[in-house]
């Protein structure tokens, strides 16, 4: 459904349920179009949480599109990828790749702390536009607007309601009420801390892989580096203590490369962070009234082809487009759900597959046909991810198969 420019937007007052990266950018881009945005977030404070994200030239022109010039800002709060290694447990490297993304797309692929993102776009709004201490518990809506509800009582009316609340959104399960997340077979342990070595360096990434687990190490800029453990795990573990799950991480590590036990060694076990990975079914609808979703409230996904953060910025952007250029919230919802939920559901069954796929054979036994099919097949969806432009009509342009070698 195209979609002609319109006087003005047709809401004037929107609540954006989730301080994370999804929340704030989509509060930057309807506050551009003019829409008096607001977020409510659940922390008491914005804290130096979160792991290690990358950030694609999909994601970047999103931003970019959403306010012109901040891509420049995100380069000097990152670490920019120069290199990437694939190596064995021991450290022998198998292959070496200078990173080509700015040739091939245009934008670099930036390497963040979570954290730190999250700084940068709240810088770009207004302090009296976030509200923290704000947990939703639920919202009410009639023909003239939508009631958020939280807890203490406090409650917030607005024209709109988006659901930015990340993968166990209140309001997604107000609005929908659907299953538990899907188990997808692996747990992930992760964290971030400032780190040198003499072997790791600046602008890097390595991902090293051993029997049934892999690691990534990735420079974050600033001098801070990002660890993160995926395990095959048929069965969710019991929750241990942080002393335990460190314990548990280096006995796993106990004779791989010297670096890659020793961030894990300096890392304090409470900045360890640990949980299943899982995604949940795509959606028909993320849609009702005047409430909608976005990012992982819509979409939950595998971080396999690491579209997480990347996808939602490309919501945001859409979402404020249709609001901004719709004659009314039903017409502006439709469109964005038909611009969306296409391209989110090809992206959340090739991460699920990829993330299947990622243990099953160790490094000199793979089956070089089926390698170089697999290779090929991920190249090709990574360039239809990654070419998203904000200014193509190309950008609706569907996946149509997803390989099924």
């Amino acid at each position: 459904m195209e979609i002609q420019q319109v006087s003005r937007p047709v809401v004037h007052k929107v609540a954006v349920i989730g301080g994370g990266l999804g929340g704030l950018a989509t509060a930057i881009a309807l506050r551009k179009q003019g829409i008096d945005a607001h977020v409510y977030e659940r922390a008491k404070e914005f804290r130096p949480v979160g792991a290690g994200l990358a950030l694609f030239a999909n994601g970047l022109n999103s931003l970019d599109a959403i306010s012109p010039g901040i891509v420049e800002e995100l380069k000097r709060a990152s670490s920019q990828l120069n290199q990437s290694f694939f190596k064995k447990h021991t450290g022998e490297t198998i292959t070496q790749n200078t990173a080509t993304h700015q040739e091939k797309y245009g934008q670099p692929t930036l390497l963040f702390w979570w954290w730190r993102l999250q700084q940068v776009l709240a810088s770009a709004l207004p302090p009296e536009a976030i509200h923290l201490d704000y947990r939703c518990i639920g919202f009410e809506q009639d023909e003239n607007g939508v009631t958020a509800h939280f807890d203490g009582g406090k409650s917030v009316r607005a024209d709109l309601l988006i659901g930015a609340d990340g993968f166990n959104s209140a309001v997604r399960q107000t609005l929908i009420g659907d299953e538990e997340p899907r188990y997808l077979g692996s747990m992930s342990w992760r964290a971030v801390i400032e780190y040198n070595h003499e072997l790791l360096n600046p602008n890097e990434l390595i991902l090293m892989k051993g029997e049934q687990k892999v690691l990534f190490l990735f420079d974050v800029g600033g001098g801070y580096r990002c660890w993160t453990l995926r395990a095959l795990m048929p069965k969710c573990p019991v929750p241990e203590s942080a002393a335990e799950i460190k314990s548990s991480i280096l006995e796993k590590f106990s004779n791989w490369w010297e670096p890659a036990r020793g961030i894990i060694e300096a890392t304090d076990p409470k900045q360890i962070l640990f949980f299943p990975l899982c995604d949940r079914l795509p959606l028909k609808s993320w849609s009702q009234g005047r409430v909608t979703l976005l990012g992982d409230a819509a979409h939950p996904m595998s971080p396999y082809a690491g579209q997480g953060a990347n996808s939602t910025f490309e919501d945001a952007y859409e979402l404020a487009q249709c609001l901004s250029h719709s004659s009314s919230i039903e017409e502006a919802l439709t469109t964005y759900e038909n611009r969306r939920i296409p391209r989110t559901q090809a992206i959340q069954a090739r991460s699920a597959l990829g993330e299947q796929r990622f243990y099953g054979t160790n490094i000199g036994t793979e089956d070089p046909e089926k390698a170089a099919r697999e290779r090929v097949a991920f190249e090709e969806f990574q360039s239809w991810a990654y070419g998203y432009d904000p200014n193509s009509e190309s950008r609706l342009k569907p996946w149509m198969e997803i390989s099924a070698t």
